[in-house]
């Protein structure tokens, strides 16, 4: 008796749409390509070169050293399969992992992606890999390559998972750590977009405990409660990077954390050393609404503090000399800098006021 045969096909992976995907991501990914990327579309690897012959280049990292970062937008992306919005869940991936890269000064280099999905659409995931291609133009890092995975049997129909790597570059003597930091520094905070890409499991249980409609009318701006949501995590790269540029010499800027999982406890606990702490003033800011109301369907104020960023998505320390001309050259920049706090001797411990 002969065995019916089976094709790929008939087990749920559709190689044709993956030739079908390969050609179309193209334009995406060359749209962020500079010189120091190898035209080498359809290869096994992507190729970046170190030694580009650009003045500028080769006088700002005499002695590199390179940066890796990985990270993925968690389940924020249920939330956008769920309301069929994906254009900026792409942008959110590459902020997560280029925020954390420029917390040590490192200049993005390229971007890879990962993105995992029950059946290759190539039509409706285009809008993913676009809005990853746009969220690397803005961080100035290539779309270097990535990996596309269609898997039937581990993700439910329409279900997709995403995740980012990045590679960076940052001069030795001048990469940024916690060792810098010392008391009287002041802390400066950069606004978020919102809820960025943290906390969503909560923001989910929450909606669904309290049967929150997420096509209602949510902020003056008449856009709904799911927009809202999904609003793209800022990128801080070219703001970060150009205020770091204007002091090549002194080093003025001593720690920067990016404000993820954990919120600022334990994300600028992340940039003392032993014998500081950060003393943080809640009432130097007003978080944006959306904060409010989550915190209405049932949170505890210490637990919003623990999960979300309130409203801030980045903290720079700075010497107290030089604060004026950060928060000026911040501002130049595009950004709207305000200071939360300071640095004073302690126990490596984030004290909220």
């Amino acid at each position: 008796m002969s065995k019916e045969k089976l094709t790929y096909r008939d087990a749920g992976v559709d190689i044709d749409a993956n030739a079908v995907w390969v050609n179309r991501i193209r334009t995406a990914m060359t749209s962020t390509f500079s010189p120091r990327v190898w035209r080498n579309h359809g290869g096994f690897a992507g190729l970046f070169r170190l030694d580009y012959a650009e003045t500028l280049f080769r006088k700002e990292y005499r002695s590199a050293s390179l940066v890796g970062c990985a990270d993925g937008v968690g389940t924020k992306v249920l939330l956008a399969v769920e309301l069929n919005r994906m254009e900026g869940i792409g942008i959110d991936l590459v902020a997560m992992n280029v925020n954390d890269m420029i917390t040590c000064g490192a200049e993005p280099l390229f971007f890879l992606d990962y993105l995992a999905t029950h059946k290759l659409d190539p039509q409706r995931l285009a809008v993913v890999i676009d809005s990853i291609a746009a969220g690397c133009r803005e961080a100035g890092c290539a779309l270097l390559g990535g990996e596309t995975a269609e898997m039937p049997d581990l993700y439910h129909e329409g279900h997709i998972d995403l995740a980012g790597f990045a590679v960076g570059v940052v001069e030795s003597s001048r990469a940024v750590t916690r060792k810098l930091v010392r008391p009287g520094d002041c802390l400066v905070a950069l606004p978020s977009s919102g809820v960025h890409s943290n906390g969503f499991t909560l923001v989910r249980r929450l909606l669904k405990q309290n049967r929150v409609d997420l096509h209602q009318r949510f902020d003056e701006a008449g856009r709904t409660l799911g927009e809202v949501l999904l609003t793209p995590t800022r990128i801080y790269v070219r703001s970060v990077l150009s205020t770091l540029k204007q002091y090549r010499r002194k080093r003025v800027i001593t720690g920067m954390a990016h404000i993820t999982g954990g919120g600022l406890p334990e994300n600028v606990a992340r940039i003392l050393p032993p014998a500081c702490n950060a003393v943080i003033d809640r009432k130097s800011w007003t978080p944006p609404p959306v904060f409010a109301f989550l915190q209405e369907l049932g949170v505890e104020a210490d637990e919003m503090y623990r999960v979300f960023n309130m409203g801030i998505g980045y903290v720079l320390a700075v010497r107290p000399a030089f604060l004026g001309g950060i928060l000026r050259n911040l501002r130049r920049a595009g950004e709207d800098p305000f200071v939360i706090g300071k640095i004073k001797s302690g126990h490596g411990l984030v004290e909220l006021r």
